[in-house]
């Protein structure tokens, strides 16, 4: 009997470790919702807050490459010669916690974000980093590079309430993502690991010195051209309130593609 439980436990255990819940899905359907979102919504019940989340799906052609050049740098610059794990920032990682005695840097991927992001609880446990771990290795190897990426720009929390590209160009600066100009790519990929604690249009030292390097990134790389960085005042629009971040408006003509 002893050994029965002890197997259907471990089989049980394994089950939740390899269930690949819907990647399998993935190649030709897209998510209407993700773990993180549902995360929010109960967030906002237990406080009594309306909350409304805003995801409307753009593929990579109808997203402004200025967007997509800024958020790799950010985020992933070696994404396209990595097979879902930065080996080398687990190293940093790894040395920067045991200097800190705490978590205090992941060095996550794109994709290992991503399967965070659509499947998993926020808890940084190392059964949740194990599970984390394999959904990344069915990630890649069931997508192609290009959809993970287009994934990853759709699901993102970019603000409160604020889920993916073109969601986060409407409100913060009401216009199609299709439309980014590099400053405000760079403004909008600046506050990716914090984004309801940052905003692109913060005048603090820190943000503002984190957009001018993620700038410079961008020129040396040849996105961006050779011009003055806007400051932060130029990209803050008339009509920016940090207090309706809840409430987000909807974008004009959503797309399910």
């Amino acid at each position: 009997m002893i050994r029965r439980i002890v197997l259907l436990s471990l089989l049980g255990f394994l089950g939740y470790l390899l269930w690949p819940y819907g990647v399998l899905e993935l190649p030709h359907k897209n998510p209407r919702t993700t773990a993180l979102i549902e995360r929010r919504k109960m967030e906002a019940r237990l406080v009594h807050r309306k909350f409304k989340p805003e995801m409307v799906w753009k593929n990579t052609k109808q997203i402004s490459p200025n967007l997509l050049h800024a958020v790799l740098l950010a985020e992933d610059d070696t994404f396209y010669q990595h097979h879902g794990f930065d080996f080398e920032q687990i190293e940093i990682a790894i040395a920067k916690n045991l200097e800190e005695g705490k978590y205090v840097y992941g060095g996550s991927t794109i994709t290992q974000q991503l399967a965070r992001t659509l499947y998993l609880r926020p808890r940084k446990t190392l059964l949740r980093k194990l599970k984390e771990a394999i959904l990344t290795v069915y990630l890649e190897k069931t997508l192609p590079k290009k959809r993970i990426l287009e994934l990853y720009l759709n699901v993102v929390e970019w603000g409160p309430g604020v889920f993916g590209a073109e969601a986060a160009a409407q409100f913060y600066f009401h216009k199609p993502a299709s439309d980014l100009t590099p400053d405000e790519s760079v403004a909008l990929a600046s506050i990716l690991p914090s984004p309801r604690r940052w905003s692109p249009f913060s005048e603090k030292a820190f943000m503002a010195r984190r957009r001018t390097q993620l700038l410079d990134r961008m020129r040396k790389a040849g996105y961006a051209p050779m011009l003055e960085y806007l400051p932060a005042e130029d990209l803050t629009p008339d009509s920016f309130n940090p207090d309706s971040l809840y409430e987000p408006p909807h974008p004009a003509a959503p797309s399910n593609q």
